[in-house]
């Protein structure tokens, strides 16, 4: 599991310890893997839409999930993942 951000690596690490991530936040300062992934804010191009991708072994999109709701998103993410036929 892997988060992007826009954000600089003492930023990120910040928000990360902030809220116990248990996963590397990448800095996408450039922008390019959010330009890459259609992720960037059509109002404000300067910052993304909350927005995940769950790809699957053969590095392929699985599934797009936009918007996440920060509240339920992990439990959604498992519940599919765990789904039979995954």
């Amino acid at each position: 599991m892997l988060g992007a951000s826009f954000d600089d690596v003492e930023k990120n690490r910040a928000f990360a310890d902030k809220f116990g991530y248990p996963f590397r936040l990448l800095c996408d300062r450039t922008q390019a893997v959010g330009t890459a992934y259609g992720v960037l804010d059509a109002d404000d191009p300067g910052y993304p839409r909350r927005v995940s991708f769950l790809i699957g072994p053969d590095g392929r999109i699985v599934t797009i999930y936009d918007p996440v709701e920060p509240a339920t998103h992990a439990a959604q993410v498992l519940a599919e993942v765990a789904a039979p036929g995954r």
